[in-house]
């Protein structure tokens, strides 16, 4: 019997932990009605080979008349300006003759760059904000890759002032930290994708990552992961047991849109109109 003891104990200890670690925010829990919109379009409802790039004024117009919810990614430049734009690299968007990282620049200086094959430049947040004007539900999606995570202050300026509905997202655990330490009335999700299976993994920090075991720190109010790898046992724990909202990054087909509807409570889109 005391064998049977220490051996439940033993087993009891470890998931205890783990679900302690796993465990979002579950007091003081801010109004999450703006994920209530299932769709939000990937960097807006764009098209890189024509005028409505990606994260550019054009494809987040459209995503407004269209009524879908826009997800975007948010730098800042050397001078202190959130602009949106995805890659740390300008290359892949701006062309090889862009080279280093938007960090690199300050806004005037990121001007000189088109996106695509567009005469499109790199949109301000403020610009973007501007434009939107409430009418759709934003995902916020803080590109910070470093254990520094000043740009936070930046970008919460900028949000601060808007009227409008949003939610911010981040793969880093310390930028949700910082909104739960500052704003804690902030939605916030934790974005997450199986790093090792996705030819990302790059330490301890990136398996943690993908099992989400930062969550205890992050508190995140939903859980954006890869679904592609959604059978990360994790995911499901906070969506089953802990009642979080899910959203799936990045649907790319109706097909893929109707085989995850059983598993996802938000799609995040693109290359179709769901």
């Amino acid at each position: 019997m005391k064998k049977l003891k220490t051996l439940t104990e033993m087993i009891t200890a470890p998931c205890a932990l783990y679900l302690l670690a796993l465990m979002p925010r579950m007091t003081k829990r801010p109004d999450v009605s703006l994920l209530k919109k299932k769709y939000f379009a990937h960097r807006g409802l764009h098209d890189n080979a024509g005028d409505a790039p990606e994260n550019s004024m054009p494809a987040f117009a459209k995503a407004v008349e269209a009524g879908y919810g826009i997800e975007l990614d948010v730098h800042v430049t050397r001078d202190g300006i959130p602009v949106v734009f995805h890659d740390a690299k300008l290359a892949r968007m701006c062309g090889e003759h862009a080279a280093g990282e938007v960090e690199d620049y300050t806004y005037g200086e990121l001007r000189q760059f088109a996106l695509g094959v567009s005469a499109e430049r790199i949109p301000k947040l403020e610009d973007v904000l501007l434009m939107v004007r409430g009418r759709v539900p934003l995902i916020v999606e803080i590109k910070c890759e470093t254990t520094n995570v000043s740009c936070c202050e930046a970008i919460d300026g900028i949000l601060g002032a808007y009227g409008g509905a949003y939610c911010i997202e981040s793969f880093n655990p310390i930028v949700l930290l910082w909104f739960r330490r500052h704003h804690n009335e902030i939605v916030r999700g934790q974005l997450a994708t199986n790093f090792r299976r996705d030819g990302e993994f790059r330490n301890v920090f990136s398996f943690f990552m993908t099992h989400l075991l930062f969550n205890f720190l992050a508190k995140p109010d939903f859980i954006a992961y890869n679904h592609e790898f959604r059978e990360e046992p994790g995911r499901k724990i906070c969506r089953k047991l802990y009642r979080k909202p899910a959203a799936a990054w990045t649907v790319r087909t109706r097909e893929e849109l109707e085989r995850l509807r059983p598993e996802f409570d938000i799609f995040i889109f693109e290359s179709f109109t769901p």
